[in-house]
């Protein structure tokens, strides 16, 4: 099926806009202090969790008319669980040095209020096809806010992108000294806190 601007089309787009995830509903505060000091982890953690969101929101859409009201919560969990686990399980198999960096976080996507949120406020009310686009919308929603954060943290506290450094010497020897509060929670926080008021002040304007 071709993704067209139909209801489709507006289930993706909200989470990366007007309806983010991170920078208007506030959640997924954690790991986007945690891993967003430089931007290999950003990307590998938005694929995890963009992964994990699509085949669970897909999986629960596809039980929803078998789950039992009074234990949807233990299935859902069962399943988000499951494939955090698998993803777990294959960063360790082929991207071991990343899967270090990220460490316990992305064991924790299991507990990411984004997830259930998900789960609970969409795919028990709609088909796996929609679903799957709830899920690849709002894990793409939070992962550009890990993207451009992760940018200006590893870029203005270690003068790196991807590891290379991007500040030639000559910055340097001239008197610039990289802004090590960057890599610090509260440098993840300032840059998000503009975030949030950048993409709130473009939706009021609209």
């Amino acid at each position: 099926m071709k993704l067209t601007k139909t209801k489709e089309f507006k289930v993706f787009m909200e989470p990366i806009s007007v309806a983010n995830p991170v920078s208007v509903l506030v959640l997924g505060i954690c790991s986007s202090l945690a891993v967003t000091t430089q931007l290999i982890p950003a990307f590998v953690m938005t694929f995890a969790m963009t992964a994990v969101l699509a085949c669970s929101n897909v999986i629960i859409s596809l039980m929803r008319n078998l789950i039992p009201k009074n234990i949807r919560i233990i299935v859902e969990l069962t399943v988000i669980s499951s494939l955090v686990i698998l993803a777990d399980q294959l960063l360790k198999a082929f991207m071991f040095d990343v899967s270090k960096m990220l460490s316990v976080f992305v064991g924790l996507i299991i507990t990411n209020c984004i997830i259930m949120g998900r789960a609970e406020a969409f795919a028990l009310g709609n088909g796996p096809w929609i679903s799957f686009w709830d899920g690849i919308g709002n894990g793409l929603g939070y992962g550009w806010i890990l993207v451009v954060v992760a940018f200006f943290r590893e870029l203005l506290g270690s003068g790196t992108l991807f590891g290379f450094k991007i500040i030639p010497q000559a910055v340097y020897d001239f008197g610039y000294v990289d802004m090590g509060f960057m890599v610090l929670a509260p440098g993840a926080f300032i840059v998000i806190g503009l975030i949030c008021w950048f993409q709130k002040t473009c939706i009021k304007e609209s």
